[in-house]
């Protein structure tokens, strides 16, 4: 008798935890704060969107104290140009660049020149708990084509928003809010004032600790919609649909990230055929090896490409 009393009372107890779960009331007066507007798709870009790239890179980084560091970023290899005829027209070149960084909890700057003219900075500023900073620019040889903006960015206790200045007469502002544990919603609006346009756009992400989906809609004509499933802590599969309601294009593509011991590999393929993978391989402390590739069978457009990175 005491055996089966026991019994009993464990299967209810059983019973009981779901019930418990299942009723648990949800405090909306204490909900999360959800990621910034502009990177509700980060997981799936995470493995759809690897830095592909063509050739031979090298990248050196070098710190000289805890938040000072150097970086040194050498590339060679040939470069797609704009043509009219169908078939992809390269040139080799190459390039060399400097790089300085302070990172700072309150205050972080990042510098790059390059032997090609480019010259581009990014500043990020705590200006108080709750209200940061964000700069970044660019220069450029070619005349008109210099690009600058200035973000303010703003952490509420369960939403966070935007406000954007750009060059350009650039005006935009973004708002994103937490309804629910796993839901959020939110909107932007952007005017510029050069080309004199202006849109809207609305978002919609929803993630648990196995997935997450997101929705994107704009007036310029995107329809974005991405879904990523994590399968355990080390392998994520992920899917996104491009539609542009204006030109009447649609994309989708499939893609994964796999994380190993020693390495990661990511890669995708597409609807238009082209297939992709990345290869991060730690060889021993502050030494990477990489390796891309990118196949594209119906433009006979096919780049591979080799890199090491020392430093951490």
């Amino acid at each position: 008798m005491a055996g089966l009393a026991s019994n009993t009372s464990a299967s209810a107890t059983a019973t009981a935890i779901p019930d418990a779960k299942k009723n648990e009331k949800v405090d909306y007066l204490n909900l999360p704060c959800p990621i910034p507007y502009e990177e509700i798709h980060r997981e799936a870009l995470t493995s759809l969107k690897p830095e592909l790239f063509e050739g031979m890179r090298f990248d050196f980084i070098k710190g000289l104290n805890q938040k000072f560091s150097l970086s040194h970023s050498l590339s060679m290899g040939p470069s797609e140009i704009p043509s009219q005829s169908s078939e992809v027209v390269k040139i080799p070149i190459s390039n060399y660049e400097f790089g300085a960084n302070f990172i700072d909890p309150k205050l972080m700057l990042f510098g790059r020149v390059a032997t090609d003219g480019r010259v581009t900075a990014r500043v990020k500023c705590d200006l108080t708990e709750n209200l940061a900073l964000k700069a970044n620019a660019q220069l450029v040889k070619e005349p008109h084509m210099s690009q600058g903006m200035i973000h303010f960015d703003y952490q509420g206790r369960d939403y966070k928003t935007q406000f954007q200045i750009g060059n350009g007469a650039y005006l935009g502002a973004n708002y994103i809010q937490s309804l629910t544990p796993h839901l959020s919603l939110g909107g932007e609006v952007f005017w510029a004032g050069q080309p004199r346009r202006s849109g809207v756009g609305y978002a919609a992400r929803y993630n648990t600790d196995k997935m997450v989906a997101t929705g994107q809609v704009a007036s310029t004509g995107l329809v974005a919609l991405t879904y990523v499933q994590k399968v355990c802590e080390k392998v994520s599969l992920a899917t996104d649909f491009m539609y542009n309601y204006i030109t009447r294009e649609a994309t989708t593509s499939f893609g994964y990230d796999y994380i190993l011991r020693q390495c990661r590999l990511r890669g995708k393929i597409d609807s238009n055929g082209v297939t992709s993978a990345y290869l991060e391989e730690r060889l021993s402390m502050g030494l990477h090896f990489i390796l891309s590739a990118e196949l594209d069978h119906k433009r006979k457009d096919y780049k591979f490409g080799f890199g090491m990175t020392v430093g951490e």
